[in-house]
């Protein structure tokens, strides 16, 4: 019989609004969990599984990917030289993607500043100039999310607005880090929907993982605290807590984030080890707001951008690295659990452009 999956039990429970307490996103959101499929995860074969993650990301990101350079290739067909028209069809294309005007500028600049030193005349090498600039902008939030033994447990703090995909980033990465012979535990604290704790339970008892639930309604942040004095005693590897959605603007939800952060520095003053800020990548700039709100009431960490498959605004990692400067995690490029893949700048750059490892 095969393993269950967390698709399999998110799809039983849908995410619902709550009134006050968990607030919709300002764009009408699809709700990932809803849209998943049973799939096979099976461990790969290593021989395959490298160009099976890359052929995943490309495919996540052809939707961006295609209108980057279809408009490039517009721009440039039938021209011999870079000239203006070309930069400005570049530039157009960039904002679209929502890459935000200052990585913009700065792609622009930059490659403008190589056809003024002749290094950059031949019109075929446009894209692997453009695509050794993205990758140059990209690789100081490339960071990838260090799980240091000396933790026990390593505790990853979930947190984002309503329907970006915490829960079902929190099962992915569940099965992972279990799949990598670690122990996980989750902390249901989203004690303002029901669906969100079931969630969490009924996934946890079929894939034998704990899970420290309370009822709807109980304090957040107790839950928590509870949750890692039991991880500490069983000498889990990682905890992984869930907290309700709230919208960055609500100054009583995010000091409710602040009282969690400090309830838990009572049992180990270093967690948590990673606040993570899970961001819905369809929601375009919106994103920078969030991540801005959220660093200053709680000290953002770390950066995971969910249904990148689904938008053709990928280019919100590029603004987020030029201008809120947080290490990105974790991308999110389809329905399954290895769609959840550790960011890295090169890759991510090498698939948007449709190029190669």
């Amino acid at each position: 019989m095969k393993e269950p999956i967390v698709e399999e039990v998110i799809e039983q429970v849908e995410e619902k609004p709550i009134a006050e307490a968990v607030i919709e996103a300002s764009e009408p959101q699809v709700d990932e969990i809803a849209k998943e499929q049973p799939l096979n995860v099976e461990k790969p074969k290593s021989k395959t599984k490298k160009v099976g993650l890359f052929s995943r990301l490309k495919q996540g990101l052809s939707r961006t990917g295609s209108s980057l350079t279809e408009g490039v290739s517009t721009a440039v067909l039938g021209k011999k030289q870079i000239d203006d028209d070309v930069f400005e069809e570049l530039e157009t294309r960039l904002l679209v993607a929502d890459v935000g005007m200052e990585a913009t500028m700065k792609i622009i600049d930059k490659l403008t500043e190589k056809v003024k030193r002749k290094e950059l005349e031949n019109i075929d090498a446009l894209m692997p100039a453009m695509h050794q600039v993205m990758i140059e902008i990209l690789r100081p939030v490339s960071t990838p999310l260090e799980i240091k033994d000396e933790h026990h447990p390593t505790v990853i703090l979930m947190v984002g607005i309503n329907g970006a995909g915490k829960t079902t980033t929190i099962g992915k990465l569940a099965k992972q880090y279990q799949k990598q012979g670690k122990s996980v535990m989750l902390a249901a604290g989203d004690t303002f929907r029901a669906a969100a704790v079931e969630q969490l339970q009924v996934w946890g008892e079929r894939n034998d993982i704990p899970v420290v639930a309370q009822g709807t309604g109980a304090d957040s942040a107790s839950v928590i605290y509870d949750a890692m004095e039991s991880a500490k005693a069983k000498g889990i590897d990682i905890l992984l807590a869930d907290t309700a959605g709230r919208l960055h603007t609500q100054d009583n939800l995010m000091e409710e984030l602040k009282k969690v952060k400090r309830v838990m520095q009572k049992i180990d003053p270093e967690a948590p080890h990673e606040v993570m800020l899970i961001i819905d990548a369809s929601i375009g700039q919106n994103a920078l707001a969030q991540a801005k709100e959220f660093n200053a009431a709680i000290g953002v960490t770390g950066i995971s951008v969910t249904k990148l498959d689904g938008t053709a605004k990928g280019g919100i990692l590029f603004a987020i690295a030029e201008q809120a400067k947080i290490p990105v995690r974790f991308i999110g490029v389809g329905e399954g659990i290895d769609d959840l893949q550790e960011f890295d700048a090169s890759k991510f750059v090498g698939a948007l452009l449709a190029g190669e490892e």
